[in-house]
């Protein structure tokens, strides 16, 4: 008697967003086409069929704020060690998970299974660099000053606060992971725009930080029409930053207008190459200084102060 085999029907992915540690679908019930990368020498100019994408809404993006602003002061307050603990934790993850990750960079990029490797290991890498930076950027930027009179003083960095972050449209992975762990390795909370042609690495991230120790709300990541997001969230009272690396030039000037506002910290666009040693400027690039001024007093006959 012969064995007679059957097809399985293909169980294709389902991805949402990602905000407060939940994956809601978009409020609208809007999704849009995830086509595999193609070149300019593709005759036919459209690439294979990924999946279909949340396209989020200004109500999304407004819920996203939320969520952040909840999940500041914990994050915020967390001591430095404890953030460099989650942030391993995240890498950690995503090690188990990077198959998944390769396939997706190379469908999203279109890239080779090996030049995607050598993408997910620098992304991977990166996270840990990060997490080694936690609790050292405040003996780089802070500090005891010197003051001519009987005081002390002493400055400390404080993270910002809810910081929007419009991810690189070419890099989906690294470029994503080198804007966003400097963000939340400081203290501040993310909203996430992520690559609007290549939003799959992106939204599984918020599977992996789902899964990891991170506090719900810390990142929020949404995906849909990189203008009509950053331009509502650009010009919101409650978010406090805006890192504007995926944004075009056009859509850069309109946004930087729309942060004036309420005198948003704006981290400009320019070319990067995110392959390269990232340096600490996106560390201290949300980071506010306190000072904080002591005074001074006499011991005793001796003179001696403290």
């Amino acid at each position: 008697m012969s064995e007679r085999t059957t097809e399985r029907l293909s169980v294709f992915k389902t991805y949402k967003l990602y905000v407060g540690g939940k994956f809601p679908r978009s409020e609208s019930g809007r999704v849009y086409e995830v086509t595999t990368a193609t070149s300019a020498a593709d005759a036919a100019g459209k690439g294979k069929w990924l999946a279909n994408a949340p396209l989020s809404s200004r109500k999304d993006a407004r819920d996203a704020v939320v969520a952040a602003r909840k999940a500041f002061g914990g994050w915020s307050g967390a001591t430095a060690y404890n953030r460099g603990q989650v942030l391993y934790r995240i890498a950690e993850m995503l090690e188990g998970r990077k198959d998944q990750f390769v396939r997706e960079v190379a469908d999203a990029e279109g890239l080779s299974k090996s030049k995607a490797a050598a993408v997910v290991d620098a992304a991977i890498d990166r996270w840990v660099w990060y997490a080694g930076w936690t609790d050292k950027i405040g003996q780089i930027v802070g500090g005891a000053n010197p003051v001519a009179g009987p005081f002390l003083n002493l400055s400390t960095p404080e993270p910002t606060g809810v910081v929007t972050v419009v991810a690189p449209q070419e890099s989906s992975f690294l470029g994503l992971v080198s804007v966003l762990a400097p963000v939340i390795a400081t203290g501040n909370t993310a909203i996430v725009i992520a690559s609007e042609k290549a939003p799959l690495p992106a939204l599984s991230l918020g599977e992996v930080l789902a899964t990891s120790d991170l506090p719900g709300g810390v990142v929020n990541i949404l995906s849909g029409r990189t203008a009509e997001l950053a331009t509502p969230l650009a010009a919101h009272q409650d978010v406090n930053a805006i890192d504007l690396t995926g944004a075009d030039d056009v859509l850069a000037k309109e946004l930087e207008v729309a942060a004036a506002d309420n005198l948003k910290r704006v981290l400009r666009p320019q070319p990067v190459d995110f392959s390269a040693d990232p340096g600490t400027r996106r560390l201290t690039a949300f980071l506010e200084t306190k000072t904080v001024w002591h005074p001074t007093g006499s011991l005793g006959a001796s003179g001696s102060a403290y």
